[in-house]
């Protein structure tokens, strides 16, 4: 459990990042939080040569509320945004997710940038953000690109950020009908089952709907054929809003292992996709 012999440089700003990675190129590994990449360097499935402290990056662990929009920067600790009263209010979808993210410890010092990047095909963010849409802003040698969430995440561990790139900061437009469900794993914390949603409620009915589910699959992924049958449901008809989440990880290969069989899996999609629909429209 020890890591392979590494250098350790300190960027002091998004640009002197994107430098030091195109100087160290395939060699070096951004380092925020650390509770994914040092993990994974215990184990040696990493072996950066280089790590790139972003952690003190100024103005990067900021939320910001204007008009509609929500945009959070990347380095912004879990435990920060499950504090936040304006999350609370305009996105209780995320403001759920990290209240109910790992234990105290990785709240206090992992980023939402960091687990975003990573990809984990269990963590919670990547259902949470495509629920809200988001866009990823990225910083790279030539300049910036924004993808939406539906580009940003690929597979398992596997996302559009660049070795060159920098993520920094998620933006989305306010959802105050959203909510966040899962089924945790007991020991680790991660999702088992997890259920982002996001509605647009009209005259009492669901207008739209966006269900994101993770845990399932090899990648969080959109209840597309959930998404369809939510239109025009009364969110009080409990059993209205069960029928429509049914099959909701049909299409999906669900992953199974020694505390959860794919069945179990697909079965427990529908159950939390309910209860989320149900959770988001009561607020």
């Amino acid at each position: 459990m020890i890591p392979a012999a590494f250098d350790y440089v300190r960027a002091s700003s998004v640009e002197d990042a994107v430098r030091l990675l195109e100087e160290h190129g395939d060699d070096a590994k951004l380092l925020a939080g650390g509770h994914s990449l040092i993990p994974m360097m215990k184990l040696r499935l990493a072996t950066p040569a280089v790590l790139i402290d972003i952690a003190g990056i100024p103005q990067l662990d900021a939320i910001s509320v204007s008009g509609n929009r929500v945009t959070i920067g990347a380095l912004t600790k879990h435990a920060t945004i499950a504090a936040s009263d304006d999350l609370r209010k305009h996105a209780p979808v995320l403001w759920d997710a990290a209240n109910d993210l790992g234990d105290p410890q990785v709240r206090n010092r992992g980023t939402i940038g960091g687990a975003a990047a990573h990809g984990d095909p269990s963590a919670d963010y990547p259902a949470v953000l495509q629920a809200l849409d988001a866009t990823f802003t990225l910083a790279g040698k030539g300049g910036t690109r924004e993808l939406t969430s539906g580009h940003f995440f690929r597979g398992m561990f596997d996302t559009a950020l660049d070795a060159g790139e920098v993520l920094t900061q998620i933006a989305f437009d306010a959802a105050p009908n959203s909510a966040y469900v899962k089924f945790h794993h007991p020991a680790s914390h991660y999702a088992v089952v997890g259920v982002a949603v996001v509605l647009r409620l009209d005259g009492g009915k669901i207008g739209t709907a966006r269900v994101a589910i993770t845990g399932i699959g090899d990648a969080a992924f959109r209840a597309g054929a959930v998404e369809s049958a939510l239109k025009g449901v009364d969110p009080s008809d409990a059993n209205a809003v069960r029928a429509a989440c049914a099959g909701a990880a049909r299409g999906v290969t669900a992953r199974s292992d020694t505390f959860a069989s794919a069945t179990y899996r697909a079965a427990m999609a529908d159950v939390f996709a309910a209860r989320a629909v149900l959770r988001a429209a009561s607020r």
